[in-house]
C-alpha cells in the first residue's frame, strides 16, 4: 500500500504536515510519491500563469518535506478536482491516497460537492483523510478497530507494515461488539483472549511492538470516536471495503452517500486522522 502513494494537495497545513509525518517513517523511505495540484481549467493567456503558481507551491511543500525534488512526481492537472484525484490515483496505481477532508455530514458533502467524499465514494484504494480542523500530532498512539471481517485483518496488516521499523508508537487493539454491556468491565486478560482479538495480539507481538487491548460494547462507529478522543488517539486505522458494486462503477450512488456506515460515521466525527484501508485486487 505504501508502495506508492498519491498527495492531493489543496493547501491545507495540517495535512501537508501529516504526509510529512507518514514520509519520516522507515516503512516509506523507498516509497515512490507523487503530488497533485488541480487547477480548474483557464484560458490560453491565464493557462501559463496558473500553472507555474500551481508548481510553486507543489516546490513549497517539497521543500518543506525536506525531500529531493527529483525524487517526487510533481503534477499539474486540469480539471474537475474529485474527477481528476481518481484518474491520476489510476495512472499511477496508487496504494494509498491522502487528501484533507471538512468533515461534512453525508447530504451536505454532496450539495457542497465535496472530493473527499466523492473520492472516497468511488476509489477502491485506501484513503488517509485529515480533517481540516484537528490537530495533527506524531504518531504516539494508533487505534485500529477490529472486528470479524477480512477488511479489518487488512487494516492490522497495513498498520503492521506502515509501523516496521518505527519503535515509538503504541497500538491499541478495539473490538467494540454491540452485544456487550458498554459498563462491563473485562480484565486485561479477558480482553487479550478474546477470540476476536487474539490473532491480533499474536501478530503485534510477533513484532515486538508496544500495545494495549480494549474490548466494549455500545454503537461501534460512536464508542470508536469516543474512544478515540478519550484516549488521545494521533491515528485511527479500519478496514473500509470497497463501496461500490462492479455495474455502477462510473456513477455516484447517491442512497450509498446518504448511507450510515461506520466508515462513513468515523471519516466524519473521528478526532484525528483516519485511514480507511482497502485490499488492493491481486
Amino acid at each position: 500500500m505504501l508502495n506508492k502513494i498519491l498527495y492531493a494537495d489543496s493547501g491545507a497545513d495540517n495535512a501537508q504536515d501529516m504526509l510529512k509525518i507518514l514520509l519520516e517513517l522507515p516503512a516509506t523511505k523507498n516509497s515512490q510519491l507523487s503530488i497533485l495540484k488541480v487547477i480548474s481549467p483557464k484560458t490560453t493567456q491565464e493557462e501559463s500563469e496558473v500553472k507555474e503558481q500551481a508548481k510553486t507551491k507543489i516546490d513549497d511543500l517539497v521543500t518543506k518535506l525536506g525531500m529531493d525534488t527529483s525524487k517526487v512526481d510533481m503534477r499539474v492537472e486540469e480539471g474537475e478536482p474529485k474527477t481528476t484525484v481518481l484518474k491520476v490515483a489510476q495512472e499511477i496505481d496508487a496504494g494509498l491516497i491522502i487528501m484533507g477532508s471538512r468533515g461534512l455530514g453525508k447530504l451536505q458533502s454532496i450539495l457542497s460537492n465535496s472530493v473527499s467524499q466523492y473520492v472516497f465514494q468511488l476509489t477502491d484504494r485506501s484513503m488517509l483523510l485529515i480533517k481540516d480542523d484537528i490537530y495533527v500530532k506524531k504518531l504516539k498512539r494508533i487505534m485500529i478497530a477490529i472486528d470479524k471481517s477480512p477488511a479489518a485483518n487488512y487494516a492490522l496488516d497495513v498498520t503492521l507494515a506502515m509501523l516496521q521499523g518505527y519503535t515509538d508508537a503504541e497500538i491499541l487493539l478495539t473490538r467494540v461488539n454491540p452485544d456487550l454491556d458498554p459498563n462491563l468491565a473485562l480484565s486485561k486478560e479477558d480482553m487479550e483472549n478474546n477470540p476476536i482479538l487474539a490473532p491480533a495480539v499474536a501478530k503485534v507481538k510477533r513484532m515486538g511492538l508496544d500495545y494495549q487491548c480494549l474490548v466494549t460494547g455500545g454503537r461501534p462507529a460512536q464508542k470508536i470516536c469516543n474512544l478515540a478522543e478519550a484516549r488521545n488517539i494521533d491515528l485511527l486505522v479500519l478496514g473500509s471495503p470497497e463501496r461500490r458494486p462492479s455495474i455502477a462503477k462510473n456513477l455516484p450512488d447517491v442512497e450509498r452517500l446518504l448511507g450510515s456506515s461506520l466508515s462513513d460515521y468515523i471519516r466524519i466525527k473521528a478526532p484525528c486522522p483516519v485511514l480507511l484501508a482497502r485490499q488492493e485486487e491481486a
